[in-house]
């Protein structure tokens, strides 16, 4: 059973950046696909980005040329870094590594 742990989420200005981490436990990390999604209050949650075993990557058009998703399998986490933030991108950021459960999701406030 992977288990993982969201951080990184934080309070930021329109234009700004942050780098969201997940750290996964369990084995077989490196031979999963991994994902990014969000959820903002009263809308439903959203998949935003997603990196296969191979690294080969794909974004929801929302966040295309503003986030990049990664991975290191040597640590067994999955970042994802999003520049450029929009009032918009404020939400809760799960990650979600092969069909895992998502995790407990960190905060992103973008307001000025």
């Amino acid at each position: 059973q992977v288990q993982l742990v969201e951080s990184g989420g934080g309070l930021v200005q329109p234009g700004g950046s942050l780098r969201l981490s997940c750290s996964a436990s369990g084995s077989d990390f490196s031979a999963r696909g991994a994902a990014w999604w969000r959820q903002a209050p009263g809308n439903p949650r959203t998949w935003i980005s997603g990196i296969g075993n191979s690294g080969i990557t794909n974004y929801a058009n929302s966040v295309r040329g503003r986030f990049t998703i990664s991975r290191d399998n040597a640590k067994k986490t999955v970042y994802l870094q999003m520049d450029n933030l929009k009032t918009d991108d404020a939400a809760v950021y799960y990650c979600q590594v092969g069909d895992s459960q998502l995790g407990q999701g960190t905060q992103v406030t973008v307001s000025s």
